[in-house]
């Protein structure tokens, strides 16, 4: 096995991990088993164990001697903490995004966003979460900065799986929604102080949802459906 068809085979291990994390199929402090996971994918512990460390990277899961490898549990202070240096990347990013807006990328994201307001009216909140990461991901590309690119793709991993889990709490598709709209208003007026101000406060009240969230819906990764229409 080459070098290089190591290293993409590891990449597809930890995305289906990722997946296996964000679904609860894996939740927080379980042991991953090296032998019974080889074997229901179908790979070698070698690509695995490359796919653990790059998780490991990541922060998702632990790699602790003589026990292997386990996922995360960071305290709601360190999650608090992601949040926050997010909030600031993802505010710069929308205040150049805002900045640099004209016809051409107002266009590729109002495409996006009635995406988002399609999926919000379907209640889907995966197919809305899908296009809100491609939203996000396409703002942070029009604002043209590579270095604060990778700064945050760096981090952006860490956080997925926490913006997955806060949108399926009661209300919040909603009132996620409704940040979008006032964001992608700010982006058609070309206005950076109120992108970058409703970028961080969006980014930040996720944080919050989690923080009210009861803590042993939040202890497990898997979303909690609420029973009212509107939740989310």
């Amino acid at each position: 096995m080459t070098a290089i068809h190591v290293e993409s085979l590891s990449q597809e291990i930890a995305k289906r991990i990722r997946e296996m994390i964000r679904k609860g199929v894996l939740r927080k402090g379980d042991r991953i088993v090296e032998k019974p996971l080889c074997h229901a994918m179908g790979v070698s512990r070698t690509p695995l164990r490359e796919a653990l460390r790059l998780l490991c990277s990541e922060g998702l899961i632990e790699l602790i001697p003589n026990k292997g490898a386990i996922v995360a549990q960071p305290a709601m202070r360190d999650v608090r903490e992601m949040f926050q240096v997010m909030s600031i990347l993802e505010g710069t990013c929308a205040r150049e995004c805002a900045k640099k807006m004209n016809e051409k990328s107002l266009k590729k994201l109002e495409q996006l966003f009635q995406k988002l307001e399609k999926h919000f009216q379907d209640k889907n909140h995966e197919k809305y979460m899908a296009v809100n990461h491609s939203y996000h991901t396409l703002v942070q590309e029009l604002a043209g900065n590579k270095i604060l690119s990778e700064v945050i793709n760096g981090l952006r991993q860490k956080i997925l799986l926490y913006r997955y889990r806060q949108i399926y709490e009661p209300n919040r598709l909603d009132s996620s929604m409704q940040e979008h709209r006032d964001l992608q208003d700010a982006f058609k007026k070309k206005d950076p102080e109120a992108a970058e101000r409703l970028m961080k406060e969006h980014l930040m009240r996720q944080c919050e949802v989690l923080e009210s969230a009861d803590p042993e819906t939040l202890a497990s990764s898997r979303p909690k459906r609420s029973r009212t229409r509107d939740s989310g």
